[in-house]
């Protein structure tokens, strides 16, 4: 079995993608062998009100039957946009998603804003975790009018510092990990899960090695970057056949509580 916990739909406006909809992502997940997907919509992203696109992926659901048994929806908050904390509240309760993904450089905030703070907190009561996207796509190829910075993983420590009781997702790490010794005493409390997408998974037995085989999950950042990339860094490591199993769906089915 294959969770991937990095996928999304929807269009990205500097390039043309291949999975506009869930029905297209299905039918690449069969081809590719992937089980099930944790899904987010692209549009929201860049739509001026996320929850837009959250309803349009929650509408696509409930409309095609086995949607909802393989697909896992991710609403795309914006604290800083009026009335985000009802968007939280529909798009995890009425909709039933089954986690948040924010997305401060696109939404134009700091990872310190008192909002996502707040949020970060609301996701404890919820009991899902909280997306972190390090990079959408390679800068050195972007659209002028796209983000230029990209995150790396000490980036993310002030929030963890605030809200270190919460679960994050940490997805497509394409630069440093390097932490100090503080930042590593932190990561060892905090509940986090990072997928294979990102650049630096080429070491991904170094990073086992550093953080432990339970803090690793398959992800493909499909359909900006491929499926097959992400699952041979798996498939070539040498771990027995149980430890790969859990990257391939224990860690994820544990960390994103579905059966």
């Amino acid at each position: 079995m294959w969770i991937d916990i990095n996928g999304y739909i929807g269009q990205w406006p500097y390039q043309k993608l291949i999975l506009d909809d869930c029905a297209t992502l299905m039918h690449r997940m069969n081809r590719f062998g992937v089980n099930r997907t944790v899904v987010t919509h692209l549009n929201a992203i860049h739509y001026k009100n996320p929850q837009t696109a959250n309803r349009m992926l929650y509408e696509e659901l409930q409309n095609m039957a086995g949607m909802k048994e393989r697909l896992i929806p991710f609403a795309v908050i914006n604290p800083t946009y009026a009335g985000w904390q009802y968007d939280l509240k529909q798009s995890l309760e009425e909709y039933s998603m089954k986690g948040i993904a924010v997305y401060p450089k696109y939404h134009d905030y700091d990872i310190s804003d008192v909002n996502l703070t707040e949020l970060a907190r609301m996701s404890i009561e919820y009991d899902v975790p909280v997306a972190l996207t390090l990079r959408m796509v390679d800068h050195r190829s972007r659209f002028w009018m796209d983000v230029e910075k990209e995150w790396m993983l000490t980036d993310l420590m002030p929030l963890f510092r605030r809200v270190p009781e919460a679960r994050y997702m940490i997805r497509n790490v394409a630069n440093s990990t390097r932490l100090d010794n503080e930042d590593m005493q932190l990561m060892k409390k905090v509940q986090w899960l990072m997928d294979t997408s990102g650049r630096v998974t080429n070491n991904l037995e170094g990073l086992i090695e550093t953080f432990g085989v339970d803090k690793f999950a398959f992800g493909s950042h499909t359909p900006i970057l491929d499926y097959v990339t992400s699952r041979l860094r798996i498939e070539y490591l040498d771990r027995n056949e149980e430890e790969k199993d859990k990257l391939r769906y224990v860690n994820a089915t544990r960390f994103l509580n579905i059966d």
